[in-house]
C-alpha cells in the first residue's frame, strides 16, 4: 500500500509520485530475476540518473535536484521498498558525491559534479579495509607523493559497494601518521595498478556487487585530492552522518515492504474458518510491525529535518540508523512468521527481505558503534 506521507511542498509530492512510477516500472519488475541470478542490472542507474533521482539533495547549479534531505530520504525509502540493493547503492552514490560537493574546490565541483549527479558517473565509497572497519583511524592504505607531483596509492580496501562497477570512488588513504594523517581522494574507477577482488558471496543484496580492491602503486593526479591533506577523517565522518540517514531510510522502506506483504497475505490466508488477520494474536503482531515502521520513519525524518535546518544532527542520525535497522530486522523476521512455512520458501519475497535486513544493522557503522556514538553525547 502507498505510504501516507506528510510532504513539505507540491513539488515533493510530485517527486514521490514519480519515484513510485519509476520504481514500479524499473525496479519491482526486475528485482526477483537479478537477486536470484546474482546479476548486475546494467543500465538501471543511467535510467535513475535520467529521471533525476541520483542527485536530489545536491545544488541545482550542478544538475542536482536541490531537494531537502527530508524529501530525498523518502525517495530512497520508496526505492528500497521495491529493491533494497538498488536503494543502498543509490545512497552510497550520494555518499560518494558528498566529498566533492562539500569539500571540493570550485574547479573540482564544476568538472565532476554535473556528471555525477546526472548518473553519467556512478560512485562508490572506499573507506573500510580488511583490518579497519569500524575503526577508520586504523586504516593503512597509503598515498605517497610521487615524483610527478601526484599521489602513489598502495594498500587494500574492503567492502566496497559497486566495487568494480563504479566510475569513481571516494577513496581514503594515509598521507601521514596518526588520525590526522588521512586524506580523501576522488579516485577513478579504472587505473593502472588498481584491481578488484571477486564479488563477496553475500547473504543478500545480490544484485549489486560488494568487493575488495587492491592498489598497487596506482598514481592519482594532485587535483584528485579533495580538501586538504589530513582532512580525510573529518570528511569521512561528516559524510557518514548523512550516509547513516540513507541507510535508515532504506531499512524503513524494506520494513514497509515486509509489512505490506504480511498484511496482504494475512487478509487472504484462512485458518479455523476465518482470515488469519482476524485472529487477535496475528492482528497484534501486525500492529507491532506497523508501529515499528512508523517509529523508524519518524526518527529518520526528525534527523533529516535537523540537517535541513542547519543544526547538529549527528546523534539523531545514529539514533535513526539504530532504530530503523533494528526495526527492519524485527519486522522482516515477523513477516516470515506471518507466512508460516511459506515464508521460509523463495515463493514469497519475505525470506529475501529478512536476509537483506541483517546487513542494515552492520554497514555505515554497526549498531554497536551507533550506541557508542550516542552514549558519547552524554559525556560532553
Amino acid at each position: 500500500m502507498a505510504v501516507d506521507r506528510l510532504l513539505p511542498t507540491d513539488e515533493a509530492r510530485a517527486l514521490i509520485e514519480l519515484t513510485r512510477e519509476v520504481a514500479d516500472k524499473e525496479l519491482a519488475t526486475r528485482v526477483d530475476a537479478h537477486e536470484r541470478s546474482e546479476t548486475y542490472p546494467e543500465g538501471l542507474f543511467a535510467t535513475l540518473g535520467e529521471t533525476g533521482l541520483l542527485g536530489l539533495p545536491y545544488p541545482e547549479e550542478f544538475g542536482g535536484g536541490g531537494q531537502p534531505y527530508e524529501v530525498y530520504l523518502q525517495v530512497l525509502e520508496e526505492l528500497a521498498a521495491r529493491w533494497a540493493a538498488v536503494a543502498v547503492a543509490t545512497s552510497v552514490h550520494g555518499l560518494a558525491c558528498f566529498p566533492v560537493a562539500t569539500f571540493g574546490s570550485a574547479e573540482q565541483q564544476e568538472q565532476w559534479l554535473p556528471k555525477m549527479l546526472a548518473g553519467e558517473l556512478i560512485g562508490g565509497y572506499s573507506l573500510s579495509e580488511p583490518q579497519a572497519g569500524s575503526d577508520a583511524a586504523a586504516l593503512r592504505c597509503r598515498a605517497e607523493r610521487d615524483e610527478s607531483g601526484g599521489y602513489r596509492i598502495t594498500g587494500e580496501k574492503a567492502w566496497i559497494t559497486h566495487g568494480g562497477k563504479a566510475d569513481f570512488y571516494a577513496l581514503f588513504a594515509r598521507t601521514d601518521d596518526g588520525s590526522r594523517g588521512i586524506s580523501c581522494f576522488l579516485a577513478p574507477g579504472q587505473a593502472d595498478g588498481l584491481t578488484f577482488g571477486k564479488p563477496e558471496e553475500k547473504m543478500g543484496l545480490h544484485g549489486i556487487p560488494t568487493t575488495s580492491a587492491s592498489w598497487d602503486g596506482a598514481v592519482l593526479d594532485s587535483d584528485r585530492l579533495l580538501g586538504e591533506e589530513g582532512q580525510g577523517l573529518s570528511i569521512a565522518f561528516a559524510a557518514l552522518d548523512s550516509g547513516r540517514l540513507g541507510i535508515a531510510a532504506c531499512a524503513t522502506g524494506l520494513a514497509q515492504a515486509a509489512l505490506d506483504a504480511a498484511v496482504e497475505y494475512a487478509g487472504e490466508r484462512q485458518t479455523f474458518g476465518k482470515k488469519i488477520v482476524d485472529h487477535q494474536g496475528l492482528g497484534f503482531l501486525l500492529a507491532d510491525m506497523a508501529a515499528a515502521v512508523d517509529s523508524a520513519r519518524a526518527t529518520y525524518l526528525d534527523a533529516a529535518r535537523r540537517r535541513d535546518a542547519g543544526v547538529a544532527y549527528g546523534r539523531q542520525a545514529s539514533v535513526a540508523k539504530l532504530v530503523a535497522t533494528d526495526a527492519a530486522m524485527k519486522v522482516t523476521t515477523d513477516a516470515v512468521q506471518v507466512f508460516g512455512g511459506y515464508g521460509y520458501t523463495r515463493d514469497f519475497p519475505v525470506e529475501r527481505y529478512m536476509r537483506e535486513a541483517k546487513i542494515m544493522q552492520i554497514f555505515e557503522g554497526t549498531n554497536q558503534i551507533q550506541r557508542l556514538v550516542i552514549s558519547r553525547h552524554f559525556a560532553r
